[in-house]
């Protein structure tokens, strides 16, 4: 005979598993890894150079390129190597996005390390991949390997085939 006093039970229990679970979501990002030796291309309606501390900061509608790669911002800041002989990594702010195609990442704030080909996108990240979205606090993406993590209150909606 079942005993109905476990039932609240398993439904707390059922609700923390789904909560902790919804908290990371391991996704694919872009269909051609990206390569980061390839040259890194910026326009920018204003560039203002830092001699001192090595850096530019691109302002107003920015476009960032690197083979497939594709992100915009109304502000990136290239923050050089020591040597100052190659990019070491990039702040980007203001209406982030983030394409490789066919994925494309909406979030507040992104910096992507170019030698290991990362890039972490913070604020109401929004991931669409095809009909479907994952929207969460973070995302981590390897461009090289074409797989991305969504991290912090992960939200998913997967579009069915067609209605």
């Amino acid at each position: 005979m079942f005993d109905f006093r476990f039932v609240p039970l398993c439904v707390v229990l059922s609700a923390s598993a789904f909560s902790a679970i919804a908290q990371e979501a391991q996704v694919a990002f872009g269909a051609v890894k990206a390569d980061p030796t390839l040259p890194v291309e910026v326009t920018s309606e204003s560039l203002n150079v830092n001699q001192e501390d090595g850096s530019a900061e691109f302002l107003g509608k920015v476009i960032v390129v690197q083979g497939e790669m594709r992100l915009t911002a109304e502000r990136v800041l290239v923050v050089y190597n020591e040597e100052r002989s190659g990019i070491e990594r990039m702040e980007a702010t203001e209406d982030v996005v983030l394409t490789s195609p066919p994925d494309a990442a909406q979030g507040d704030w992104a910096e992507y390390t170019i030698d290991s080909g990362v890039i972490v996108m913070k604020g109401n990240v929004l991931l669409t991949q095809g009909p479907s979205t994952i929207s969460s606090d973070q995302m981590s993406a390897n461009l090289t390997t074409g797989t991305a993590t969504m991290t912090g209150n992960v939200k998913t909606i997967l579009q069915q085939g067609g209605n």
